[in-house]
């Protein structure tokens, strides 16, 4: 699990004007400059489909349905991560609170927010805070 800006290296590196022409406006906004949507707007914030769930920038496996949650917070929620590596974490003191941000391992582009310990009766009480236009849903066969 990296959590050193210093010490990372994505292994998909690209400018920004490389991941504007792959991306949508929105998804740019929320991938690579760390914005979020509106609540209840997602496509998949209450998605019950099976299936992995991919980073929309560059196709790595994030998630998986197995975790995904109901915690009424608007956005999709996971327990867990498919596998620690996958993602890493970030230390954020925006807007006037102490959060951590999680991005994805590959290519570095802005998830959501891991929120610890608010009682959620799941295996970890995490709640992966994630925007749903960060992720893409393969379905399961």
């Amino acid at each position: 699990m990296t959590t050193e800006r210093d010490a990372y290296r994505p292994e998909i590196e690209k400018s920004d004007a490389e991941w504007r022409q792959e991306l949508t406006p929105q998804e740019f906004q929320v991938l690579r400059k760390a914005g979020t949507e509106r609540p209840y707007t997602g496509e998949y914030y209450d998605a019950k489909t099976a299936g992995t769930y991919e980073c929309r920038a560059c196709g790595a496996e994030l998630f998986t349905s197995n975790e995904k949650f109901d915690s009424h917070c608007g956005w999709p929620s996971f327990w867990a991560p498919l596998a620690e590596d996958k993602v890493r974490y970030l230390h954020d003191r925006s807007m006037g609170m102490e959060r951590i941000e999680v991005r994805c391992a590959r290519c570095d582009s802005h998830l959501g927010h891991l929120f610890k310990g608010e009682g959620f009766d799941t295996p970890t009480d995490q709640r992966f805070c994630i925007n749903s236009i960060s992720m893409k849903l393969v379905a399961a066969e």
